[in-house]
């Protein structure tokens, strides 16, 4: 098999590890050919705390992806999440020497550099710089300049920040698990590039990630990410809930959740009761599901009024901002009973739950296409167009002469991820 077409996702959650092999068919959708789960042991909110129970993690993933493929891993693309991402909006501009030349890639690449060098707090650095529209000459909501003429050029910018220390550790328990690392990418990216389609990133759309221990949104509108964020909240905290709610042991809380729980206290009668085993000899615990659903409810509601701000902060309201699209719902915390209506009743825009099944096979296992999933196929997705993008780079750079397979619209030849990655591996090497 062409290692060319093959690609590994490897999502760091904070209750899972998911390491999955996929390939494209010949239809031009994804194929799994191997995943591995194992609990996480060392992840804390979507930030490494315990470098070696990561490590052990991540290999247990890994060695059962690999025995289902019956394929060796080599290099991971990974997700980094974790309240440590912030995301900011910039306006910066450069005045070009020569205005008598179109602008071309070089004149962007220049641009986006400069926004590079903004002063961060100490220990942050630029993840992400996602150019949002430009402007050139004062002329504005321009989409591509490439090809225009015009003296100044400026452009309004996404930027996430995250903590570098954050980053460094998640490549260390990589390297040390005994992978390479591929490529870097914001896990809500990834999950929206699993689940959403084009028409609702062109209509504008809120994608919920609601992981175990943070919930990551990011905004589409016109087919540009307009505004990510990541809540330090997750369906861990609901467990932790119901386990201090109901003075239960968390394994019982968990299930108890995934079995009963509901977003909408509504729904349950008085006396429909569950009874849980005591510990050690002990009586059974009794607890009514109405209880139950009180407790998910408050501190769901709690989730969605912060995620609701954030969108609410990404300007939402103003008639050009609407996402005529809404929310979708993803991550293994979409799957609690009622949610959708909760959202829907919160914030009074439509709701879907988004299953990774679009890019998908048609024969593809029905538990991958759970929304638990949808980060790591985002993942194995992004691996698979780094490796189509990779041969056209480096034709692109080793021909001078312009060539009937050169990309009619310029490629940058390396992504701001693509320059994260080698930082990375640089600062790796030099560890050592």
């Amino acid at each position: 098999m062409e290692n060319q077409n093959i690609a590994v996702g490897l999502d760091i959650g904070t209750t899972k590890i998911v390491a999955m092999i996929g390939i494209k068919n010949q239809y031009g959708k994804l194929e799994t050919v191997g995943v591995g789960k194992s609990k996480s042991l060392g992840v804390h909110r979507g930030v490494v705390n315990n470098i070696t129970q990561t490590i052990q993690s991540i290999q247990q993933a890994v060695s059962q992806a690999e025995s289902a493929g019956n394929i060796k891993i080599g290099g991971v693309t990974v997700g980094i999440a974790g309240q440590h991402i912030r995301s900011l909006q910039h306006s910066d501009y450069i005045t070009r020497s020569n205005s008598e030349q179109v602008i071309n890639e070089d004149d962007i690449d220049r641009l986006i550099n400069q926004v590079h060098k903004l002063v961060m707090l100490p220990g942050e650095e630029i993840i992400h710089v996602l150019p949002q529209d430009f402007k050139v000459d004062g002329q504005a909501e321009i989409k591509e300049p490439i090809g225009m003429y015009g003296e100044r050029l400026e452009a309004n910018f996404h930027v996430v920040v995250g903590q570098v220390s954050s980053i460094r550790n998640i490549g260390r328990c990589i390297q040390t698990a005994g992978l390479g690392l591929e490529g870097i990418t914001l896990e809500p990216l990834a999950s929206a590039k699993a689940v959403l389609s084009q028409e609702e990133k062109e209509a504008g759309v809120a994608l919920i990630d609601i992981g175990g221990g943070t919930t990551d949104l990011a905004v589409f509108k016109d087919g540009i990410i307009r505004h990510t964020a990541v809540i330090p909240f997750g369906g861990n905290i609901i467990t932790e809930d119901i386990k201090e709610g109901c003075s239960i042991i968390e394994k019982q809380a968990e299930l108890l959740k995934i079995k009963f729980g509901s977003a909408w206290p509504g729904e349950n009668k008085d006396n429909e009761i569950v009874s849980i085993p005591g510990l050690r000899g002990r009586d059974p615990k009794e607890i009514t599901l109405k209880n139950l659903s009180k407790i998910i409810h408050a501190r769901v509601v709690e989730i969605i009024e912060q995620v609701y701000v954030e969108i609410k902060n990404y300007g939402h309201e103003e008639q050009k901002k609407k996402l005529i699209a809404g929310i979708v719902l993803t991550g293994g915390g979409s799957q609690l009973n009622h949610l959708k209506q909760l959202v829907e009743y919160i914030t009074g825009m439509d709701t879907r739950v988004g299953y990774p099944n679009e890019h998908l096979a048609g024969d593809s296992d029905s538990d991958i296409t759970s929304p638990l999933y949808a980060t790591a196929v985002g993942l194995v997705l992004d691996g698979l167009e780094r490796h189509e993008r990779q041969p056209i780079i480096e034709s692109v750079i080793g021909s001078e002469e312009p060539t009937e397979t050169q990309p009619e619209k310029p490629l940058r030849s390396k992504g701001f991820l693509e320059k994260l990655t080698e930082r990375v591996k640089k600062f790796l090497e030099e560890a050592e």
